[in-house]
């Protein structure tokens, strides 16, 4: 979707949306419109009930010569603090019209005393919300067409066009994550999901290495090859090197896991929902993202990507549950079940990025554990940490963004749950704290001294339901949340 900034109205055809508050006189926001069509506007929104609620929308037509126009109207809320007000705006906007058959949508914010970040956050939510992948789409009735091309903000002020600024390389790099989630298993795959990724990315300057298997063998990867010695499709390991913050700083630290198709392996998965299993890559998908945003704004910092891409089949090959593997760390693992695959991958992910780039702080992300679904729903990630100051920071950047985390246990008596009677570890624990003992798995990789935390996104990186941001599908959840956290915390 384009975005333009104006300092009037532009002419011509378009809807026409003026954003009302709680406390707003209904008069004092139509004053800019004929008698008439004062009258007939507040009468259409109190016969739509509508109470200026957050997010809530009313829409009537008026003369426009001899044309008619939408004419819409947004609440905003009583509370002007209110998190995530002027995205959850956007997206009612786009979500009430991107289908409609109007083009063109234009948003008056005059006299709101709005900021030049408010409007900003308003068009990158109309625009986020307006994403959609049809590519595979040969045959769609006309009225399921997207039709919304371009929004308008109006009054937003000066600095605005440089706020937006930013928030186009986010949207950039949540439109890539959403593409690479979205994408079936026979297009994304370990091979095809790097090439992907140096297509859009070097030429935003971003540096590239890529491990395949043979060098993986030599190096040790003893666990992420175990997890894909069934696929016929080869594991690799994708590196992402942004080196924006001068020479010789320590890089801050991002790991993925990139399932980018899970059968379970062995211990296989019902085939209800199988399908679904190719977003089991939405933690490398995120981290990608987030690359392709911090780079696109050129962020002042030094960051290190690491993607581990496997697919789990279950062929004559396949790991079996009982065989045990060494990690790239020299730990020895029982593999009790092949379908806990995704913190094999990361253990051996954690340990190459701090033995290649020492990093003080790593996060990872990973859709890991089916418990923490249980556990938080789909309304919050799950984050541990060894570390209360990064945990704080992490969580800060998910309220700013919307990217919701909510901060979970960890300890010795879960860490005991993971014991093996003959390797160092089990890569599961019983069936209560799940996604605990899946955490302290990982922890056993952190070096000391290492600040580290570890995102469960399994229950936030697809919907099936639409929000603010997002329609049905993929929703590119932790690209916002990396980038403000890159953004507020080691950017010079």
């Amino acid at each position: 979707m384009n975005v333009r900034f104006a300092s009037d109205r532009p002419t011509g055809a378009y809807a026409l949306a003026l954003p009302v508050r709680g406390d707003d006189l209904l008069t004092d926001r139509l004053a800019s419109l004929p008698a008439g069509d004062r009258t007939l506007v507040a009468r259409a929104a109190e016969s739509q009930r509508f109470e200026r609620e957050l997010g809530a929308v009313a829409e009537t037509f008026v003369a426009e010569g001899d044309a008619v126009r939408r004419l819409i109207l947004v609440g905003l809320g009583s509370s002007r603090d209110e998190a995530a007000l002027w995205e959850r705006v956007g997206g009612a906007l786009t979500a009430k019209l991107l289908t409609s058959g109007e083009t063109r949508l234009v948003v008056d914010l005059t006299g709101l005393d709005v900021s030049a970040d408010d409007a900003a956050r308003l068009a990158f939510a109309a625009a986020a919300r307006s994403w959609r992948y049809d590519i595979y789409r040969t045959k769609q009735p006309k009225k399921q067409k997207p039709t919304l091309e371009e929004i308008v903000i109006v009054g937003a002020g000066e600095g605005a066009e440089g706020a937006w600024g930013d928030r186009q390389a986010l949207l950039d790099g949540l439109s890539f994550t959403r593409e690479l989630v979205t994408e079936p298993a026979n297009i994304i795959y370990p091979e095809t999901f790097v090439e992907r990724c140096r297509k859009r990315m070097e030429p935003l300057g971003v540096e590239i290495e890529v491990l395949d298997e043979k060098r993986m063998a030599e190096l040790g990867f003893g666990a992420l090859l175990g997890v894909g010695q069934g696929s016929v499709r080869p594991p690799r390991l994708l590196v992402l090197k942004w080196n924006g913050g001068g020479e010789g700083g320590k890089p801050v630290a991002l790991v993925g896991k990139g399932i980018t198709f899970d059968t379970g392996g062995i211990s296989i998965k019902p085939a209800a929902g199988m399908e679904s299993m190719k977003w089991d890559m939405g933690g490398a998908g995120a981290v990608a993202g987030a690359m392709v945003a911090l780079a696109s704004r050129k962020a002042k910092a030094n960051v290190v990507a690491v993607c581990a891409l496997a697919e789990n089949m279950p062929d004559g090959n396949a790991q079996r549950p009982g065989d045990v593997v060494t990690s790239l760390s020299g730990q020895t693992i029982e593999v009790i079940n092949t379908d806990a695959e995704g913190r094999l991958v990361l253990g051996d992910a954690l340990t190459w990025v701090q033995r290649e780039h020492k990093p003080e702080v790593i996060v990872d992300l990973a859709t890991l554990t089916g418990a923490m679904v249980i556990s938080l729903g789909h309304e919050y990630a799950g984050i541990f940490s060894n570390d209360d100051g990064l945990a704080g920071q992490l969580l800060a950047a998910g309220t700013e963004t919307g990217d919701r985390l909510w901060r979970m246990p960890m300890g010795d008596a879960y860490d005991k749950l993971i014991e093996s009677p003959i390797a160092d570890m089990k890569n599961v624990g019983p069936r209560e704290g799940g996604s605990i003992t899946a955490a302290v798995f990982l922890q056993r990789f952190i070096e000391s001294g290492v600040k580290w935390a570890h995102l469960d996104i399994a229950g936030m990186a697809w919907s099936d339901k639409a929000a603010n941001l997002y329609d049905k599908g993929a929703t590119g959840f932790g690209v916002a949340l990396l980038d403000r956290f890159v953004a507020a915390n080691f950017e010079r």
